[in-house]
């Protein structure tokens, strides 16, 4: 069983930053992908970035290009999501997942962290 833990969500001000982690504890495999996604109220969870295991690369959503920074520490397990430029848009239940390298489908998540951006 693998365990997600996210943490650093919380208020902030339009135009702030705040920094999520996730750290993965627990069953672990040799190669691992990780990812964040948020739902806002009354809306479905989408995606919002990724990492994978081989070269790091990353991924991310339209609407987070060039404001949200996504990175891991391998030796620790965690991932990390810099987010900056934060918008009243932003505000949203935000969620680590973690896949098997080489897997479609994200078969691990954690309980989530909120994000609220006032304007």
């Amino acid at each position: 069983q693998v365990q997600l833990v996210e943490s650093g969500g919380g208020l902030v001000q339009a135009g702030g930053s705040l920094r999520l982690s996730c750290a993965a504890s627990g069953r672990t495999f040799s190669t691992y992908d990780m990812a964040w996604f948020r739902q806002a109220p009354g809306k479905e969870r989408v995606f919002v970035s990724a990492i994978t295991w081989r070269g790091g690369s990353t991924y991310y959503a339209d609407s987070v290009k060039g404001r949200f920074t996504i990175s891991r520490d391998y030796a620790k397990n965690t991932v990390h999501l810099q987010m900056s430029s934060l918008k009243p848009e932003d505000t949203a239940l935000y969620y680590c997942a973690l896949k098997t390298t080489g897997t479609i489908d994200y078969g691990y998540w954690g309980q989530g962290t909120q994000v609220t951006v006032s304007s």
